[in-house]
């Protein structure tokens, strides 16, 4: 007896009467997220491009993030591993200096003489030619590197640092030195260098009669 219309299976023997062909396997790329599932709707197409477009977005800020920071890790390395040799400014000036005792001292090669300002707050910016990748800043303190002649002034036992680049971009710190004379070393770790500003603060022995004295500084670039 033939099967009725619409019947699904066989009434003898249970056997499909319409089988379904199996669908084709998925793609190895349709196997790995977001696309391991099976698209059902448009809705589903737009969700995952909107999840790709997210991780992409979120690769690309991150990236953009941490370029800098290892732009500064790669610079410093640089640093630490390479030479350094010193560089003289083309032009030293302060915003006071007493009479002898220019701000230029700072800057001739020699400890027993000294810039001399009058009270904390004075400035000594010194200008360079050519931009560099500036490393260090030495600094010898006080009137002197001998012991007896550093007593004799006052001295900044901290100063405001600003270096400014190329582009005019300031970067600002602080330096905060020993209170004995000779010299001290302060690693810094910038590029394109154009101008470097010391102001004195925090003096010592500032009385009657004393000047605020800074006798050298110097800078170092990467060889």
């Amino acid at each position: 007896m033939p099967n009725p219309p619409g019947r699904r299976f066989c009434r003898r023997c249970a056997a499909p009467l319409d089988p379904v062909a199996p669908p084709e396997a998925l793609p190895w790329w349709r196997t790995v997220w977001p696309f391991r599932r099976g698209v059902r709707s448009g809705s589903g197409r737009a969700v995952r491009l909107l999840v790709i477009l997210a991780v992409v977005s979120a690769l690309c800020a991150g990236g953009f993030l941490l370029l800098p920071a290892g732009q500064a890790l790669f610079e410093d390395t640089r640093d630490k591993l390479g030479d350094a040799r010193q560089v003289t400014p083309a032009r030293t000036t302060a915003s006071a200096e007493s009479p002898g005792h220019p701000a230029a001292n700072t800057t001739d090669g020699v400890s027993n003489s000294y810039w001399a300002a009058p009270a904390a707050g004075a400035t000594v910016t010194y200008t360079f030619g050519t931009p560099f990748r500036l490393v260090d800043v030495i600094v010898t303190n006080g009137s002197s590197s001998d012991p007896q002649e550093y007593a004799g002034e006052a001295r900044a036992l901290r100063m405001d640092l600003v270096v400014t680049t190329r582009d005019g971009e300031q970067h600002r710190s602080e330096l905060t030195l020993a209170d004995k004379p000779g010299p001290q070393t302060f690693p810094t770790g910038f590029s394109d260098v154009h101008t470097v500003s010391l102001t004195l603060r925090s003096p010592a022995g500032l009385a009657p009669g004393h000047r605020l004295a800074l006798a050298e500084v110097e800078f170092f670039q990467r060889a």
